[in-house]
């Protein structure tokens, strides 16, 4: 066993090992750039986990050269989002958080003059779970630019009333735009509703039953969690995440986050525009070349090439961290290390 997994050889889960050490060769001769971590789960076992030196930063201040190991906490950036979208579904299964058709304003009675706007009270939390608020919200330039919407919002002097004033380009659920302000708001949802530190719920009801004692989320000026990237773990926790999604919310002998909600999280909810993905409750879903077919995956996904993978049909998770922030095709990294390496290796592709 090591860090709650039973540990396996490779051929004895269907890989073949020298497909998966060829991970190492290509990040040696560059084709992998700045490559942290893998670790590849196969039906609950440890089939292989690696570990590599480069540049990386914390929520964007420089560390240096790091000398990454089993141990290292790692940004996941976005992937918090995922986690975050899993908290939700646990308060909500406790009755802590009400409907999905509730309006957000709600939740948020100090902003009484937005509620007289009767198209802003549509504004639910089905569509923050799904990122189709309607809202004016733009990620698309470098999260370093002040003019980046996630960066205003973190700026601002009130940010719950910065998300929620945005003005309104698209009916609610019409349309999907990434917006970080969604999963803030989400977050705010669980801790309000729970009556309780988003952390301290974190850690009593996912992380701690998960073995999950080594972490840290970064916080805001106000003190409260970044739900949008500020979540770091070590790429062995990360799996845990994915081997739970895997299991439809079970770990051993507890039901952590309920079945139904996994599957509801786990479906099309929205399509972004222009882009082979589609998403659900802060997951994105799609699939990979498998031999003559597809293999479907739930993913978190975080800037700078973070990503947990879970392939539901083939008892999969792989955990990969990266160090390529703000750069456009720091997504390439990623799913070269799931379809060049690891999928190629269960189907019994030649090695490198």
């Amino acid at each position: 066993m090591t860090a709650g997994f039973p540990i396996a050889r490779p051929e004895s889960l269907g890989f073949e090992p020298r497909q998966l050490a060829a991970i190492g060769n290509a990040v040696k001769n560059g084709r992998l750039r700045n490559l942290h971590g893998v670790v590849v789960l196969r039906r609950g076992a440890l089939a292989s986990e690696q570990y590599f030196t480069g540049q990386d930063y914390h929520w964007g201040s420089p560390l240096g050269e790091v000398v990454f190991g089993p141990d290292t906490l790692h940004d996941l950036r976005s992937v918090t989002k995922s986690i975050v979208g899993l908290l939700y579904g646990i308060a909500h299964a406790h009755g802590s958080v009400g409907s999905l058709d509730r309006p957000l304003l709600d939740a948020f009675p100090e902003y009484l003059d937005l509620r007289g706007e009767p198209a802003r009270m549509k504004l639910a939390v089905r569509h923050a779970l799904t990122m189709t608020m309607g809202t004016e919200w733009d990620e698309t330039l470098p999260y370093s630019d002040r003019r980046n919407s996630e960066r205003r919002m973190e700026d601002a002097q009130d940010r719950y009333r910065f998300i929620l004033d945005r003005p309104l380009v698209a009916a609610p659920g019409a349309r999907w735009n990434y917006n970080g302000g969604a999963s803030a708001l989400i977050a705010k949802l669980v801790s309000r509703g729970t009556g309780r530190p988003l952390l301290e719920f974190a850690q009593e009801r996912l992380f701690r039953p998960l073995g999950i004692t080594r972490l840290e989320w970064i916080t805001d000026r106000a003190g409260e969690p970044i739900a949008a990237s500020g979540l770091r773990l070590t790429p062995r926790d990360l799996a845990k995440i994915g081997q739970l999604v895997l299991n439809r919310g079970r770990w051993g002998d507890e039901q952590l986050v309920p079945a139904d909600w996994i599957e509801e999280s786990s479906r099309p909810h929205a399509q972004p525009p222009d882009q082979p993905v589609r998403y659900g409750y802060q997951w994105w879903l799609g699939a990979s070349a498998f031999g003559d077919a597809q293999a479907s995956w739930v993913a978190g996904f975080g800037n700078g090439g973070q990503r947990l993978f879970v392939l539901p049909e083939l008892g999969i998770v792989v955990a990969v961290t990266v160090g390529n922030y703000d750069q456009p095709e720091n997504w390439r990294v990623p799913m070269a290390v799931l379809n060049q390496f690891v999928l190629p290796a269960l189907a019994g592709g030649p090695g490198e």
